[in-house]
């Protein structure tokens, strides 16, 4: 397994994967990240100073991603925690508190103070990973992601 920066040729695979998983799973396809317009050109939306978005590889398949970026619609030194999806073949064997922990020593190093999340209420294993990890809940959004399908708002110092 290889975690490492996202490249231009992943841009399919990733979006693959992340249409993927909401399918499987039932996730709403609106007010979510399945409508986001970069979601096809990741390479492209992670390639400002203060942003990352790093993949999941195992034996050159795509399993999986997470990145951090600026906190759209926010003047405060902020960051999001975006897109961290993995295929069902890539839960539960730790590969998630290596990507948080991964993109979290990013945003520290890109000098954020805060990160931020949204995620869905049927996504209980991706908010006990947060919580173990230092996020807590918010009682409401922050920024402006445009996710109006996400109800639950996480947030961490950092």
């Amino acid at each position: 397994m290889l975690l490492r920066e996202i490249k231009k040729e992943d841009n399919p695979k990733i979006a693959a994967v992340i249409r993927e998983v909401f399918v499987n799973e039932g996730y709403p396809k609106t007010g979510t990240a399945f409508a986001d317009v970069q979601l096809d050109f990741m390479f492209e939306a992670y390639q400002n100073p203060k942003s990352i978005y790093f993949v999941v590889e195992e034996n050159g398949k795509i399993i999986g991603g997470a990145g951090v970026n600026q906190l759209d619609n926010s003047n405060e030194n902020i960051c999001e925690l975006q897109k961290m999806y993995f295929l069902k073949e890539a839960r539960g064997r730790g590969i998630g508190m290596q990507m948080i922990e991964k993109c979290l020593a990013k945003a520290k190093e890109f000098g954020y103070e805060k990160c931020y999340l949204e995620t869905l209420p049927v996504m209980l294993n991706a908010q006990k990973l947060y919580t173990k990890v230092g996020f807590e809940y918010l009682s409401e959004p922050l920024g402006g992601t445009g996710h109006t399908s996400c109800p639950v708002w996480m947030i961490k110092n950092l």
